[in-house]
């Protein structure tokens, strides 16, 4: 599988550049997930980080991709489906 140096932003991993693996259609993953275990035996810490264009070209096509921090750390629920209200 290919992977794309990938730049993350906000939170614990800012600023930091890492190997993300790529779709069958050759852009990473919407959400990426980084668990947080503790010490004391707590649930691991779940910080959530949501991909956006990196930066956009003369036409308007985004070359590339970054992932910012979300500081609500909701992790995607699935497809979004039009029929469906969200909570």
């Amino acid at each position: 599988m290919r992977s794309e140096n990938t730049l993350f932003v906000g939170g614990p991993l800012d600023g930091r550049v890492l190997p993300v693996l790529l779709g069958m259609t050759g852009q990473p993953p919407k959400t990426y997930e980084v668990p947080v275990p503790h010490d004391d035996g707590r649930p691991p810490t779940l910080h959530v980080y949501r991909r956006v264009p990196g930066r956009v070209g003369r036409l308007g096509l985004p070359k590339g991709w970054k992932y910012e921090y979300d500081p609500e750390g909701r992790p995607s629920g699935g497809p979004k489906w039009p029929w469906r209200k969200t909570p």
